[in-house]
């Protein structure tokens, strides 16, 4: 299913991607735990192969791509 997303410009998104960039290991049992990866800001831009968000981190504008392939799953905010 393709989505448009043109109608979300401007709106918080929270997205989680497929990646595990994350890697740390449990101290109890020894074993690597991987970290869900989040990325949270404004759509403010729509693109053929992902999305661009902006978030504000120690006091800049961060401007975030994400491709298409990369997301697992989007939650939508209308603040």
């Amino acid at each position: 299913m393709k989505i448009d997303w043109k109608p979300y410009i401007g709106q918080t998104l929270s997205i989680t991607l497929h990646e595990n960039y994350g890697l740390a290991i449990d101290e109890t049992s020894g074993t690597p735990i991987f970290e869900i990866v989040f990325k949270t800001g404004k759509l403010s831009g729509v693109y053929d192969e992902g999305l661009l968000l902006e978030a504000e981190r120690e006091k800049e504008i961060i401007k975030i791509y994400i491709p298409y392939t990369s997301i697992k799953c989007v939650e939508i905010f209308s603040f």
